[in-house]
This record gives structure tokens, C-alpha cells and sequence, in this order.
């Protein structure tokens, strides 16, 4: 998992509440156990036309937020089904981070999983930002997880809060996996440990 440590972005806007992972990776593109393939499907029920032509309404069509890397959503964002595609669609399209007022618990976890950084904050502060993005685009944000910080180059600043040991892992790019094997050595002693007693008692 790559790690985040600072991440400099173009916002997109998507001020929509309980955006659910049905909406976020549609269930007829769950043909697949690996962790790729879904980004080119993000949101495709709003992103395409039933015959696959873009909608250029829908905000990630637009020129200003194709490349963007940082999603600015309504509360409630992740509820739904506990698909962990949704944020492996979100991470390969290339979005790092998301802000919003709220989140699903299950999609929080899967988020972290996978390296996605998820910031809660204040609603009022969430429309500052997607209006930012709406008003000066392509609007950038530089998040800061070292200092646990969001700026921008207008004056705007503020902190934000994030578990300790989900910063942890992000920091470090640690998935599931990867905290296992940081563990290797125990492991390894425990195994060797166990093997003699087994043998023994033959």
C-alpha cells in the first residue's frame, strides 16, 4: 500500500448525501475478485449514458476535475452494502482522499484498507471547499497527515482529526497484510515453538 504522508490535489465537488457504494461501483461490475478493473466504473450510473457515452454534466467528465485527486462529498458518504470494491474503484480512478461531514462505518474501514484517507469535517467547512472547487477550478488542496492539516493558496487552513492507529498505517502504507508481517519474527517463533511441542508429543 502506497503511504500517504502529504498529498497535494485538485478537488472535485460531489455534494451529495448517502452516496452508497451501489452508486459509487455499480453491482453488474462485480465480475471480479482482484482489486483492479473497477476504477474505469466509478460512479458510472451518473458518469455514462445507457448506450456508455459520458454524461458532461456529471462533474468528473468535466476538463477541470478528470485529474482530480481529492473528492469533497455529502454526509453519509460509503453507506450502503459493505463492498470493498467501492474503494478499490475509488483508488485506482486516482482519488487519495475524501472530505465529508460523515461516513459508513464499514466503507471507513475498507477505505483504510486500502490506503484511501478519509477526513471528516464540519459540514459548513465541506461546502467552503466544494465551492472553492466549483468557483476557482481546478482547485487544489495540500493535505498533511504528518501535521494532520488541509490548506490551500488562498489563506485557508485548518486541522483535522484522524485515529491513531489508522494514521499509523497510512503513514506507513500498512494494509492488513502488511501488520501481519510486521509481526514476521513472533510468528516465526511461535511456529518453531509449536513444531517441538507436536513433535514431542509423538
Amino acid at each position: 500500500m502506497e503511504p500517504f504522508r502529504q498529498h497535494r490535489g485538485t478537488v472535485a465537488p460531489l455534494l451529495r448525501e448517502n452516496i452508497d457504494t451501489d452508486q459509487i461501483i455499480p453491482k453488474q461490475h462485480l465480475k471480479s475478485i482482484e482489486r483492479t478493473g473497477f476504477g474505469a466504473h466509478l460512479f458510472s450510473g451518473w458518469r455514462f449514458h445507457g448506450d456508455g457515452t459520458p454524461r458532461h454534466d456529471f462533474v468528473l467528465n468535466q476538463e477541470h476535475y478528470r485529474s482530480a485527486s481529492i473528492l469533497v462529498a455529502g454526509k453519509n458518504f460509503g453507506c450502503g452494502s459493505s463492498r470493498e470494491h467501492a474503494a478499490w474503484a475509488l483508488s485506482e480512478f486516482g482519488f487519495r482522499a475524501i472530505i465529508a461531514p460523515s461516513y459508513a462505518d464499514i466503507f471507513r474501514t475498507n477505505a483504510g484498507n486500502n490506503g484511501l484517507l478519509l477526513i471528516e469535517m464540519e459540514e459548513p467547512l465541506v461546502r467552503r471547499i466544494a465551492e472553492q472547487a466549483q468557483t476557482k477550478p481546478p482547485y487544489e488542496l495540500t493535505i498533511d497527515l504528518e501535521a494532520q492539516t488541509i490548506t490551500d493558496d488562498f489563506g485557508f487552513s485548518e486541522t483535522f482529526a484522524v485515529e491513531t492507529f489508522r494514521r499509523h498505517r497510512l503513514l506507513h502504507g500498512l494494509d492488513e497484510i502488511g501488520m501481519t508481517l510486521l509481526r514476521e519474527a513472533d510468528i516465526s517463533r511461535f511456529e518453531e515453538r509449536r513444531r517441538t511441542f507436536l513433535q514431542r508429543g509423538t
